[in-house]
């Protein structure tokens, strides 16, 4: 679920930067390579994952009995909601770091006056 959060954000942020003209006083670019890092990252951890689990790494273990199958079931539903909590905290991340970026650059100048050009 992290993989496909950041993906989602990845395109969201390369659509953003297409379409933007002044993409480079906005620091766009740093949002982008935050994204596609973080989905490139899950990706190769979902390939080295499938490669160790196999099928079983897209579903929960069945039990011996009903009840451990069940607890199996329960199990597995918790750790996607953990890895959408994970996937929305990176997201949540990558933006704070944008922010302050473009904080740091000022590009309307609200903070620090231009530089007079001569």
């Amino acid at each position: 679920m992290t993989l496909l959060l950041t993906v989602f954000a990845a395109v969201i942020s390369t659509i953003v930067w297409y379409k933007k003209e002044n993409r480079k006083e906005y620091a766009l670019s740093a949002l982008l390579y935050m994204f596609w890092g973080a989905s490139l990252m899950w990706l190769i951890d979902a390939i080295v994952s499938f490669a160790k689990e196999g099928a079983a790494f897209f579903a929960p273990q069945e039990g011996a009995t009903i009840e451990e199958t069940v607890i199996n079931q329960q199990n597995f539903f918790y750790n996607q909601m953990n890895d959408i909590y994970l996937g929305l905290a990176v997201i949540a991340l990558a933006l704070i770091i944008w922010v302050v970026i473009v904080l740091i650059k000022d590009p309307k100048h609200l903070y620090r006056k231009p530089k007079e050009q001569e």
